[in-house]
């Protein structure tokens, strides 16, 4: 069959995609072979593929399908996550377009809007992946709220609760007041902002002087919840206002000032407001102290009645104006200009608010004494092991974990409060009535008289299971599947959810499995445009991810992705990167083109040169096969894919199959073309797990395939036989032809015109000089003690080679030539004396600097001194 003349990504991709899919080839049943499992990092249900989507499960699909081509039973399971927060806010937007609000409705009838839009727009972004290539086994997809996971999620609460792990009070949280929710401390981004900071006067209750301590706050509208003031024991500027009680002002409540080496005296005033319903330090000095709390928000971040002023205000329009009424009181002392971090919330990025509130939480120090010592270890090994520092920075200062979330969408804590107060914890409804029965003593206790917990539990609560309750290890433990398929072998996953997800999974893992949930973490890095701007939608410089398959085909993009993806390094994506991939496409397209069109003639003799070029490929191709098994093992990938992609584009293209083509118009012997054709195929192996879809056409292309056969579970070549010397050797020989094509360019000799080249005194490459001779079009390689006069020279390494020009150049044309770069070199070597002879720049340049000038000096001096010699020898 005769292949198009130019490779067309779009005639191939959905074939053998779809071929694969026919054929079961990416699904995996346990058998007795080594297992190798990835599980994906679940997207968000309602999400769509983006770039960093695009570059992650770009890496597991190489991963995976190497492990395939290894022989491993290679197990890739997909899903999504219900993303509580993100899901939730977009269907109370959907509402409020039709004039419904979530108020409006029972929770019954909101979670059916929920599911609605989940049903409508949950698994996009599954289906796009099969645009990329990816080989998951489809069969196997999962969702965070689906039966299996749910039920997984409400037993393995019951478990941690039963086990004293699990505990429900009043705690200062991060409160989004635009999602009306509880956030973990992992859920608040810190940015730097310029603001102001305050100077507040709180007159000194009855002080003779009528003296005012000054605070310095950033947050002006708090001190309606002020219920002390707080000074450093050891400060001398604020003893005097030890034993006293100060007035907040406009508030007009009288507070004591309390003493503790908190305080930093070198803050502000070295007074300290204390507002212990709003700051996560002022509630511990709160407890300590007994002081009492005012909560002075509503839950949206207006302020509630018991601040007394300002009522139904937003926050942020009550410091400006408390600003100004400060100010006509004669109350503020003073605004200064200040920089600091402000907590944003991850999920709808408003600024969150200390909050107190009850809560469940998690106690996590149990679990990072466990999970801890395995990573530091090495035993379960980060990629960059720089995380590992993340990691125990996180683990060794552990905080417990604020598990509810004030949401509808999402997994209902199994809590169920009773009538005459307290509660049960229980999986269903029927251990719970029985437990609500046995608790209170009451037989005749129903549902009805049970009221369950109104929270969900936080998404992460049910992801950090995903490796253990993807294969039902929960519900069923010990079964066949979490037995074989436990631990997974790699996880590929952003640097940025370390604490939410990889940490918590690690956790899971040992309190659950009693081991690992995966055996490497490679951390990609963040995908960012060419200028170094993180990819959004509000910048505009994120690409369709799709519309660039379209444009460059799956396997151009994969290719562009990986070009600039080190592991945990950013990415700076371009598009010029996509279109290295497509040429290189081409590249592989036209090289089999070229091989295929060849005519077989056994009658032609096998040349010296074919020869010589078969055993240097094998060894040079066993040599990068070696090197790119080796960079997998380390997880270097965008390292593996360019020593294919170089010994596919120079070795093989530019070297091998030019030293083998038969000369125009004849024919082939076979010999040669099938190793040829041997070379191709293990290429295409080799370049399969990054570029799959040409590589299966080719594949598939190149012998008679019985139906279901698949380049994907090709056995990959592991010839280990490598002959250094002769690679070496042939990179010597390499040199010495690109230097006579140099010459032939400089010289505007003909290609049909033979040449000669001389050898001063001794021949390192002999050996190969059928191949010099065939590239370069010589008529002969003669060894001489003395190159002929006005011949063009070169060195490679130690050894002289001339080519005798005789009457083959334009002697006029070629003096001219030789005069002005000559005249351009002496220039150049003015400019740089000119630099050597500065005294201020000889003692003051660093040492690598006037090294470098000096080598340009005796640089251009040689080339200056061979021009004047070339110049003289032809005008003789």
């Amino acid at each position: 069959m005769e292949l198009a003349s130019k490779y067309n990504p779009a005639d191939v991709e959905g074939k053998w995609y779809q071929y694969w899919l026919d054929h079961k080839l990416f699904s995996s049943k346990p058998d007795g072979r080594e297992p190798y499992t990835i599980v994906i990092p679940p997207p968000n249900v309602t999400g769509v593929l983006h770039m960093g989507h695009m570059l992650n499960n770009t890496i597991q699909d190489i991963l995976v399908r190497r492990a395939r081509m290894e022989g491993k039973n290679a197990c890739w399971v997909p899903g999504t996550d219900h993303a509580s927060i993100a899901t939730e806010a977009k269907v109370v937007n959907k509402l409020a377009a039709q004039g419904i609000k979530k108020t409006d409705l029972t929770r019954d009838e909101f979670l059916k809007h929920a599911w609605e839009w989940t049903d409508e727009h949950g698994g996009i972004i599954l289906k796009q992946l099969r645009k990329l290539g990816a080989s998951c086994d489809w069969d196997r997809t999962a969702f965070t709220m689906d039966e299996k996971r749910s039920e997984s999620v409400l037993k393995v609460f019951v478990d941690l609760y039963n086990k004293g792990l699990i505990y429900r009070g009043v705690r200062m949280v991060n409160w989004d007041p635009k999602a009306l929710t509880a956030l973990s401390d992992e859920e608040v981004i810190y940015k730097e902002e310029h603001g102001k900071l305050y100077y507040l006067r709180y007159k000194v209750e009855g002080d003779a002087e009528g003296r005012y301590a000054v605070v310095a706050t950033t947050r002006p509208e708090t001190i309606m919840g002020d219920t002390a003031m707080c000074i450093n024991p050891n400060d001398p500027k604020n003893e005097w206002l030890k034993g006293k009680k100060v007035i907040v002002p406009l508030v007009n409540r009288v507070i004591p000032v309390i003493e503790d080496d908190y305080v930093d005296i070198e803050f502000g005033t070295g007074c300290l407001k204390v507002t212990p319903a709003h700051d996560v330090n002022d509630y511990m000095l709160g407890e300590k102290y007994n002081l009492p709390s005012i909560d002075i928000f509503n839950d949206n971040g207006t302020l509630s009645e018991a601040a007394g002023l300002y009522i139904g205000m937003d926050r942020f329009d009550v410091r400006k104006q408390i600003e100004k009424d400060l100010d006509a009181a004669g109350l503020l002392d003073k605004v200064e200009a200040y920089t600091n971090k402000v907590g944003y919330s991850e999920r709808t990025n408003v600024v969150i608010e200390p909050k107190l509130s009850m809560q469940w939480f998690l106690k996590m120090q149990h679990f990072a004494d466990m999970a801890l010592p395995p990573v530091m270890n090495d035993d379960l090994k980060f990629y960059p092991a720089k995380y590992k520092n993340t990691y125990r920075y996180w683990m060794e200062n552990i905080k417990d974990w604020c598990i509810s979330r004030q949401l509808w969408w999402g997994h209902r804590i199994p809590a169920y409060f009773l009538p005459e107060g307290g509660y049960v914890v229980a999986a269903t409804e029927e251990e719970a009535l029985k437990l609500a029965k046995e608790k209170t003593g009451n037989p005749a206790l129903t549902m009805e008289d049970l009221r369950q917990d109104e929270d969900c539990l936080d998404t992460w609560f049910s992801s950090w299971l995903w490796p253990i309750s993807l294969f039902d290890g929960i519900n069923n433990p010990g079964n066949e599947e979490i037995d074989y398929y436990y631990p997974t072998s790699d996880l590929v996953t952003g640097p940025d959810i370390i604490f939410f997800w990889v940490a918590r999974m690690i956790m899971a893992g040992y309190e659950y499995e009693g081991k690992m949930p995966f055996k490497n973490v490679y951390f990609t890095g963040i995908v960012r445009d060419k200028l170094g701007r993180k990819m959004s939608k509000s910048l505009g410089n994120s690409p369709d991810p799709l519309e660039l398959i379209e444009k460059f085909g799956a396997d151009g993009v994969r290719m562009g992705m990986m070009l600039a993806a080190p592991a945990g390094n950013d990415i700076l994506f371009d598009d010029a990167l996509c279109e290295q991939g497509r040429n290189f496409c081409n590249k592989i397209w036209n090289a089999y083109r070229l091989v295929s069109g060849w005519t077989i003639d056994d009658n032609q003799p096998i040349s010296e040169a074919a020869k010589l070029a078969i055993s240097w490929f094998e060894s040079k191709q066993n040599e990068v096969t070696a090197e790119v098994a080796d960079l997998f093992s380390k997880y270097r990938l965008s390292e593996a894919l360019m020593a294919v992609y170089k010994l596919f584009w120079d070795e093989f293209s530019s070297w091998f199959l030019e030293i083998i083509k038969p000369a125009y118009g004849q024919g082939i012997h076979s010999t040669v073309r099938n190793a040829a054709i041997c070379y191709f195929d293990n290429l295409l192996r080799l370049l399969h797990p990054f570029m799959p879809f040409i590589t299966e056409e080719l594949w598939q292309q190149m012998y008679e395939r019985e139906e279901g056969e698949s380049i994907m579970v090709c056995p990959l070549s592991m010839d280990t036989h490598v002959d250094s010397e002769m690679i070496q050797q042939f990179e010597v020989v390499k040199e010495v032809i690109s230097n006579v094509r140099s010459i032939r360019l400089q010289k505007n000799i003909a290609q049909k015109e033979t040449l000669e080249l001389q050898v001063v005194g001794e021949n390192p490459v002999d050996a190969f000089n059928l191949v010099v001779m065939k590239m370069c079009n010589l008529s002969a390689i003669d060894v001489v003690d003395t190159k002929t006069e006005g011949a063009a020279s070169f060195m490679v390494g130690t050894t002289e080679y001339a080519v005798p020009l005789g009457n083959m150049i334009d002697v006029e044309a070629e003096i001219a030539r030789m005069e002005v770069e000559l005249k351009h070199k002496e220039g150049f070597l003015q400019g740089v004396m000119k630099k050597l002879s500065n005294e201020k720049f000889v003692n003051n340049a660093p040492a690598a600097v006037l090294e470098l000038e000096r080598k340009k000096q005796a640089d251009a001096e040689s080339i200056i001194n061979s021009l004047k010699e070339s110049i003289a020898a032809l005008k003789k």
